[in-house]
Order: C-alpha cells, then sequence, then structure tokens
C-alpha cells in the first residue's frame, strides 16, 4: 500500500495536472487566495477561525510553509491544480486527510477544493475531482470521501453530482470547539458485491 506522504503521485490528463503543492506555486496561489468571489467557495470549516483569504504575498507564504509542514507531519496533503492550457498556471488547491472522530465523517477522506473564482465551473471540478478520486481511497485508507458544497454553489453541486456524490444531512462535528458544520457530500468506494452507501448520508 502506498504511503502518500512518503512519496506523493501527480495525476494528469491534456488538460489539468495535480502534484504536491511547492514553494514556487506561491505567486499563482496568491491569485486564489485574494480572490474575494472565490473565497465564499473555500472550505474553512474547525480550522482555527482562518477563512483561507489572504491578500498578500507575505500571508499567502506563510499558508503555504504551514502546508508544507503539515505534509511533513503527515497531517494532511495540500495539492497544487495546474491548467495546461493556462501556461501551466496553478489556479487552485486540493486538500485531502485520513479522518477519525467522533461523528458521521470518521474513517473516511475529508477533501477540501479551493479554486479561482473563474475556475469555479462544473465541468472543471468534475474534470479535476474525477483525476484524484479513484486513487484517493487507497491512499487516504477509507471507503469514504467528504467534501463541502455551500448553499449557493450551484456549479459546485451541479460537478459533485455527476460525479456520483450525495447530500448529506450530517454535521461535521468540529474537533476544537464542538460547533456543527453543514453542506458536506458523501461519495463511496464501491466493492463487487458490497453495498457502501449509508442510508444516513441522505436528504
Amino acid at each position: 500500500m502506498n504511503d502518500v506522504y512518503m512519496a506523493c503521485p501527480k495525476f494528469e490528463n491534456e488538460h489539468i495536472t495535480i502534484r504536491l503543492l511547492c514553494n514556487d506555486d506561491v505567486n499563482d496561489l496568491l491569485k486564489v487566495y485574494s480572490d474575494t468571489q472565490a473565497v465564499p467557495f473555500f472550505n474553512s470549516d474547525n480550522c482555527h477561525g482562518d477563512d483561507f483569504y489572504y491578500p498578500s504575498l507575505e500571508k499567502m507564504q506563510k499558508a503555504v510553509d504551514f502546508w508544507q509542514y503539515s505534509y511533513n507531519e503527515k497531517y494532511f496533503v495540500r495539492f497544487s491544480i495546474i491548467d495546461k492550457r493556462a501556461n501551466n498556471a496553478v489556479v487552485g488547491t486540493i486538500e485531502l486527510f485520513h479522518r477519525e472522530a467522533q461523528d458521521f465523517y470518521t474513517h473516511c477522506g475529508l477533501l477540501r477544493l479551493d479554486l479561482r473564482s473563474d475556475y469555479e465551473k462544473a465541468d472543471f471540478i468534475a474534470e479535476t475531482l474525477g483525476l484524484i478520486l479513484p486513487a484517493a481511497y487507497e491512499l487516504f485508507h477509507c471507503d469514504m470521501i467528504a467534501t463541502k458544497a455551500v448553499e449557493g454553489a450551484g456549479e459546485r453541486i451541479q460537478a459533485l453530482s455527476k460525479l456520483g456524490f450525495q447530500a448529506s444531512e450530517k454535521p461535521l462535528i468540529g474537533g476544537q470547539d464542538g460547533k456543527e458544520y453543514y453542506f458536506y457530500f458523501c461519495i463511496y468506494r464501491k466493492h463487487e458485491g458490497i453495498e457502501q452507501e449509508r442510508e444516513t448520508c441522505r436528504y
């Protein structure tokens, strides 16, 4: 079984590359995380009050430093999303980690997707997530992937539906303050002869 924290894989097709974030990405990432139209779609649940709005290169660099530290400490993986059709610009990130908790979203891979606002399009989201999802279950030792799409994120919700995600009525309980967070969507690894869907992951 591959250890994503020892050797992080790269995923790509003719349009998109997804690979481990590196320090050289910081200038492109500033365009993502200073984008005020994009910030409302970022998932900052249980992140110590951080809203992921970084309007200066200094703040963006601190975030990149923390994400690299977190990878080295095996807390989570932060991947960069590269658009090959736009001079290999970094247009967003994906965070993934294995979550153990006392709520519905335990033994699952939690996925955060942050995109520049001009990339918050159903087709791009579906293509991007479709590249990484098949390998995510094995890499993050889980049978369920959960991600958030807030009310009003119509393009994102459309993409998640296309990929087979289902809306969940269950809250994610913050490990820091016990706060309840909603608007999560789930997808399950398919095993032959085994029904993976949890009936409680439905409205």
